[in-house]
């Protein structure tokens, strides 16, 4: 009978009764979990932005009551009125607004006519000139705004939008920003057009523009940025009120002995809508161009 019982095929034998019981599962959370540093400190960052637009509807007198209100009794728009109904400063938004296009434009133009030169073109001491360029960035402005001065002096540009906008046709970030987007394009889309008859020019603006809309997003959002929030080089450059700026034209709401703060806050507001919708509507080209820019040295 033992016999028997070894020699019986193991499929007759009886099994244990797989577990019934379900395994747990893992639960994910509907978002990253880097979120949960990231919420708290946007919410960080974006408090003094919060507190800018309650202030501006608050009234001078709990602006300046201590310990200072935390919200508003009301909706006061007085530093608005006070704002909108100054005579200049409508010509102090459009001074801005000319000096940050024209400082945009310029450095897209010559930005891309030099990172690509510096990516593509091979010349007599152009790695030199490259790092005595990017060299300049760690210069600080206050050991060239005398120079600058000098300079603008003698092209007769004082007390001019010429002033404020000559030294920022074209900055080296620009072109070095652009030179890095285009060592990361493949060289064979531009050699398949070489041999096509495409001559370098068309290469470059047929080609190569279309695919660095990021890398151009990026410069153009960061210089205006730059040239709209400028305050030292106005403050130097410019002595005639008509000639203002809305950085510098903000100055003039704050006095020796009476600073108008409602008005302050709502002129600071009305300035940062500006370079706000700018950056939230090149955001995504923003980040894609700077983790692209990064693949190549």
């Amino acid at each position: 009978m033992s016999a028997v019982t070894a020699s019986a095929p193991e499929s007759a034998r009886p099994q244990a009764a797989p577990d019934s019981t379900p395994s747990p599962r893992r639960k994910k959370l509907p978002f990253s979990a880097w979120h949960l540093l990231l919420a708290p400190l946007a919410i960080l960052f974006a408090l003094p932005l919060f507190w800018l637009v309650l202030s501006s509807v608050m009234s001078d007198a709990e602006i300046n009551r201590f310990p200072p209100a935390l919200w508003p009794s009301g909706i006061h728009l007085g530093g608005y009125h006070y704002v909108l109904g100054n005579a200049m400063f409508p010509r102090w938004f459009a001074n801005s607004l000319i000096v940050s296009a024209v400082a945009v434009a310029s450095n897209l133009v010559f930005g891309t006519l030099g990172g690509y030169a510096f990516a593509r073109m091979r010349f007599a001491g152009s790695r030199a000139l490259m790092v005595l360029m990017l060299a300049t960035m760690a210069i600080p402005f206050q050991l060239t705004m005398i120079p600058t001065f000098l300079i603008m002096k003698q092209l007769g540009l004082i007390d001019t939008l010429g002033a404020l906008i000559v030294p920022s046709l074209v900055t080296p970030f620009a072109v070095f920003l652009l030179r890095q987007f285009f060592l990361s394009l493949p060289r064979e889309l531009e050699e398949a057009a070489w041999i096509d008859g495409c001559s370098r020019m068309r290469v470059l603006f047929l080609i190569v523009l279309p695919l660095s809309r990021p890398a151009l997003s990026t410069v153009a959002v960061l210089t205006f940025l730059t040239t709209w929030n400028d305050l030292t080089w106005p403050l130097i450059a410019i002595n005639h009120d008509t000639q203002y700026t809305l950085q510098l034209g903000l100055t003039t709401f704050q006095g020796q002995h009476h600073t108008k703060w409602s008005a302050v806050m709502a002129g600071n507001v009305i300035t940062v809508l500006p370079v706000l919708i700018a950056f939230l509507g090149a955001q995504k080209s923003f980040i894609q161009s700077i983790t692209s820019s990064g693949l190549k040295g």
